[in-house]
């Protein structure tokens, strides 16, 4: 039996909802069975208001998910504390989205779904409503599965990046970047494109910093000091890395043939290639994890929610990604 994926609400103030009920109406014939844990009341006015042939049936537990996906979507009822309008978020309802994000992990890591598929959050919300620790979805999620080394990929037919540093200003991630960085994250980034991706050997081209890779020095030393040790000591240990590249350079076609991820040193120098290439296919895989999680790469949307035209495209290749992850480690 296929055990379901499970999908979180996401910000309720934002389009998590609308593209939920989406995903499902263009899935559910051939895709990958999941449930949402989610408002069913939110739901059923969304489909209502947007005018989307979704029906809801809430469940009681996710193994009943696989015998109702076909003829409606399935929910874990997870109720809102309070009214929640469009764009607008309320400070009341932020426990529940932490709530969906706990539940979803909890029934993954116990084996009754197959993978988390996290619809996106407003991090300004949640620190507003439940002063929430965490810079963003990654770090809570390794906090809940005890992990202290988590690595954030996107994803998407055209290019894979990973951010050697990710939510933090770029002042402070240039003085975080360092040698052993570069390698946790490398490893863990072999590992599970091996494990998860089906590549073997994979590819992984490492960016300079610094414009043209540092010039030798002329334009900085950290690629001198930093970034060729770190590539170095993944060589010996027999992963294919290469570099330091020029960020400038290493994104058009011709050279992504050349490899099978990228690797950059902080969170723009990662998201800005992916997003101008393959933004609606764009998914956050999260590398480092006991279970599988992902999740579209792209926010709430505030400015368009309660519109009715938000894509669900990401969302759906999110469930086609973390499905292909499930597959390749059952």
């Amino acid at each position: 039996m296929i055990r379901p994926l499970a999908l979180t609400m996401g910000d309720p103030a934002g389009i998590g909802g609308e593209i939920t009920l989406r995903s499902w109406h263009r899935s559910r014939e051939n895709g990958h069975p999941f449930y949402v844990i989610d408002d069913s009341d939110r739901l059923r006015t969304l489909a209502e208001d947007f005018q989307i042939e979704c029906p809801i049936k809430v469940i009681s537990d996710p193994s009943q998910a696989g015998n109702v996906f076909q003829q409606a979507l399935p929910v874990i009822e997870h109720r809102l504390n309070c009214p929640q309008a469009p764009g607008k978020p309320e400070p009341a309802n932020a426990i529940c989205v932490v709530g969906s994000i706990e539940r979803a992990v909890s029934d993954t890591r116990a084996g009754r779904a197959a993978g988390v598929v996290t619809n996106p959050i407003n991090k300004q919300a949640l620190y507003e409503g439940v002063n929430f620790p965490f810079p963003g979805h990654t770090e809570f999620l390794g906090h809940l599965a005890g992990v202290e080394r988590t690595v954030m990929m996107l994803a998407s037919p055209m290019l894979k990046v990973v951010p050697v540093t990710i939510h933090i200003p770029l002042r402070e991630a240039c003085d975080r970047l360092s040698t052993e960085r570069i390698v946790e994250t490398a490893k863990v980034l072999n590992a599970d494109l091996k494990k998860y991706f089906g590549l073997t050997h994979p590819r992984i081209a490492v960016s300079g910093l610094n414009p043209h890779a540092g010039e030798g020095g002329a334009m900085g030393r950290e690629e001198v000091e930093t970034i060729k040790p770190a590539i170095g000591i993944l060589k010996e240990q027999g992963i294919a890395a290469s570099g330091p590249w020029p960020a400038d350079t290493m994104f058009h076609s011709k050279a992504r043939e050349g490899y099978d991820v990228a690797l950059c040193m902080y969170h723009d120098q990662a998201l800005i290639p992916i997003k101008a290439l393959d933004f609606d296919r764009g998914v956050n895989v999260t590398l480092g994890l006991p279970f599988i999680r992902t999740s579209p790469d792209h926010g709430t949307a505030y400015n368009i929610a309660g519109l009715g035209t938000a894509d669900p495209s990401s969302l759906v290749e999110s469930i086609r990604v973390a499905s292909d992850m499930a597959r390749l480690d059952a």
